[in-house]
């Protein structure tokens, strides 16, 4: 089967790092179905030559009423990033809401389709996670948490899944310079003193800027294409160094 043949579903696919992927891999012959539950998720798929659906992920009945006939590659890419503390009175509702979208999301997509990628001859999970998966920063209880129990679905589909050929990874991307970036005042963090003063000019991120959207796409493309055969279980951060440092 070559890339010409392959079908791509890539949740999230509206903006950011699912619509990055979902551009690269239109780019090399996929086909390419984008998923999202904002309705410019129509334009980005025209943008790049795909089709669109729209699905919310924490929705069962919106993941049913998707009709996808065949599938090679899947990517979980949608999610959110709520970023109330300890003692505020949302917290307790934003956990659960990030549980729902950036957890139990991925695996009520992957059990809808999983017919599909059984009968795929070069079956592909990738799951988009995060550095917090790893190293939780202020602010971010609901949010790192839920990306640490991506890289924990992770392994355990990797497992599970074997026995039929499915290869599921996932990704750690860094500071990335997307919409979920964005302050309440509508500038970048990565725009800030603070950003610039830590992980710029001291190091904090020892490539010393953010990443862009299609640099997380490249490291995506090679693990959801057929010249990876041997991969699978494996959380790849891609954050130029954040995770090397101290």
């Amino acid at each position: 089967m070559t890339e010409s043949q392959r079908v791509a579903l890539v949740t999230g696919g509206a903006n950011g790092i699912g619509a990055a992927i979902g551009a690269l891999l239109a780019s090399r012959g996929l086909r390419v179905v984008l998923a999202d539950r904002d309705e410019r998720v129509r334009e980005t798929a025209d943008r790049i030559g795909g089709d669109a659906i729209l699905m919310d992920v924490a929705d069962p009945m919106s993941i049913a009423a998707a009709e996808i006939a065949e599938l090679d590659v899947l990517v979980n890419s949608a999610a959110i990033a709520p970023t109330s503390g300890l003692g505020d009175a949302g917290l307790l509702d934003d956990f659960s809401r990030a549980l729902d979208v950036n957890v139990r999301g991925i695996l009520a997509v992957v059990s809808a389709l999983l017919p599909q990628l059984r009968r795929s001859a070069s079956p592909r999970i990738l799951n988009i996670g995060s550095v917090q998966g790893s190293a939780a920063a202020a602010g971010g209880i609901a949010y790192a948490t839920s990306k640490g129990a991506v890289n924990s679905l992770t392994r355990a589909l990797a497992v599970d899944l074997a026995d039929a050929g499915i290869l599921v990874n996932a990704l750690a991307p860094g500071f990335t310079d997307t919409a979920m970036a964005l302050l309440p005042d509508g500038t970048s963090e990565y725009d800030t003193e603070w950003f610039r003063s830590v992980y710029v000019r001291h190091g904090r991120v020892p490539l010393r800027r953010p990443a862009a959207a299609e640099e997380i796409a490249e490291a995506a493309e090679f693990l959801v294409s057929e010249r990876n055969t041997y991969v699978t279980g494996a959380i790849l951060p891609v954050d130029g160094g954040l995770l090397a440092t101290f």
